[in-house]
């Protein structure tokens, strides 16, 4: 097994840590919200808000399942446009009371199916990159598996970007990217060479801020290793005026 197969089967375990997992692990008296006040609750994007440190957090992320039954419920982290409505309530939620927000992704992609575009996916998306853009109060977005496309960045416009080291964060799905380069999926390993889309070659081309460890931390102890991270990271966004914070927000995506 080629080192980079290796990172992919490692973000899409089954068995790897959730963002609920995550969200409860960092907070205290995490409390779970639901809805998007519009159409119904969507089960592949969880939200809610918890006592971080001595402060008051949203956390929001993309939920996989960890046995057959559960990723049915959650859509296998396929969010539809009511999950990131969703998010963009709490987001908007957090900001009337400034409660910085930490956002936990894994996810293929956002769903593609019909109902979803009749719903408006696309303008969900767009939606959420806006509004973040612009949010003021300090964002950190984590990888924690898969990052796949607009799905996963309707997430993570963001002052932190993050990654855990086995995690993957891309524009499309490496047998997506083989099928439309050379109509043949069988190929996705090649591609995924091509597309850099491993933790430390993002970090290297400045994609993302920071690669998190994951060498012989598991379950509590990687979690507890977010958190004190988390909480270092606030604090530095936190000295910043909501002008600096905002500035910088928009200098790291125009680079790009």
């Amino acid at each position: 097994m080629t080192e980079i197969s290796r990172i992919i089967k490692q973000a899409r375990d089954q068995g790897r840590l959730t963002a609920l997992d995550f969200a409860k692990g960092i907070c205290e008296d995490f409390i779970e919200l639901h809805g998007d006040r519009n159409f119904r609750d969507d089960g592949a994007i969880i939200g809610g808000i918890g006592r971080l440190g001595h402060q008051a957090v949203t956390v929001i992320g993309i939920q996989k399942g960890k046995n057959l039954q559960d990723n049915l419920d959650r859509n296998f982290g396929q969010p539809h446009p009511e999950g990131y409505r969703k998010a963009l309530r709490l987001m908007k939620q957090a900001e009337k009371f400034g409660r910085p927000v930490i956002t936990f992704i894994n996810t293929a992609g956002a769903y593609p199916g019909v109902g979803a575009e009749e719903r408006g996916q696309g303008e969900a998306i767009a939606r959420n990159l806006m509004e973040m853009s612009d949010l003021r109060v300090p964002i950190i977005a984590i990888i924690i598996g898969e990052g796949g496309s607009g799905g996963a960045l309707a997430l993570a416009v963001a002052d932190r970007v993050w990654m855990l080291e086995n995690s993957m964060y891309a524009v499309l799905s490496p047998e997506g990217f083989a099928s439309i380069l050379w109509k043949d999926g069988s190929r996705a390993m090649e591609a995924a060479e091509l597309m850099k889309i491993t933790s430390y070659e993002l970090l290297k081309m400045g994609v993302v801020d920071q690669v998190i460890s994951e060498r012989g931390r598991f379950g509590s102890e990687l979690i507890q290793d977010v958190k004190v991270a988390i909480i270092e990271e606030l604090q530095t966004l936190q000295a910043l005026s909501v002008e600096e914070m905002l500035d910088q927000r928009y200098a790291r995506f125009r680079k790009f």
